[in-house]
């Protein structure tokens, strides 16, 4: 993968479309579309996946905590810290990801394809400021909300496994003595930054995809795949960041 393209050509993209959405205006009914897009019909997923999550975290914590401590709740403050501020946010996005870049990148490919977006653009539409920052802005509102939801959904997993199948006070899974603001400060960033990149990845590679059906299939892979990485350096490098600040 060349890494000046990955970064550069979303940078470019964004840049793009704020000054095609400062010169053009934004329209806020398109936003709230692909919010509903990318966020409503997206909950689902996240919510189930991240329930998943969180009850295979707790099993996996019982058979550590019997080696170690004898004690699965002694490990619910920690569980809950980590769930705040690392996996809550990073599953979740990656989870969004899959699907909100599939559908992005499908559909802005199909627009490609089609000519769509060349009709538009001699309509005297802007694809930057029509197609992109609508998309944009969804991704920077419905990402972090996404991760909210994974995480409560991983929590409440938590508590019901404890306290189902282990028999221990699941309660201790939402013990919040270690999180702090910087927890949940990070905790958005990374939402945030996911849900910025997202859309532009997915933009990047729905609008260069030329060809038939082929090119279509070949650009949601390609967008999928550029989501899901930048998810995960997102979080590399936030966390690398607030290690560097101390907390």
């Amino acid at each position: 993968m060349n890494l000046l393209a990955f970064l550069g050509a979303p940078t470019l993209m964004l840049a793009r479309a704020v000054r095609a959405s400062v010169r053009d205006g934004l329209s806020w009914r398109e936003c709230v579309n692909q919010l509903h897009e990318l966020g409503a019909r997206s909950t689902w997923l996240v919510a189930s996946g991240m329930a998943f999550f969180g009850a295979v975290l707790v099993t996996f914590a019982d058979s550590q905590a019997r080696k170690v401590t004898g004690n699965l709740p002694v490990v619910g403050p920690p569980y809950f810290e980590l769930l705040v501020r690392e996996f809550g946010p990073v599953v979740s996005a990656l989870l969004a990801a899959a699907r909100a870049g599939a559908s992005h990148s499908a559909e802005l490919s199909t627009m490609s394809v089609n000519e769509q977006v060349e009709a538009l653009e001699m309509s005297a539409g802007d694809p930057y400021a029509d197609l992109v920052a609508p998309r944009v802005v969804a991704g920077l509102l419905g990402v972090p909300l996404l991760c909210v939801v994974g995480t409560m959904a991983a929590t409440l997993s938590a508590v019901a496994t404890a306290s189902w199948v282990f028999g221990v006070d699941g309660t201790a899974f939402m013990d919040a003595r270690y999180v702090d603001g910087w927890d949940l400060l990070a905790g958005l960033a990374k939402g945030a930054g996911c849900g910025l990149y997202i859309p532009l990845a997915a933009a990047v590679a729905g609008l260069s995809a030329r060809g038939g059906a082929e090119a279509v299939g070949e650009a949601t892979t390609r967008g999928v795949v550029a989501a899901c990485f930048g998810c995960l350096l997102i979080d590399f490098v936030v966390a690398l960041g607030f290690q560097a600040m101390g907390v």
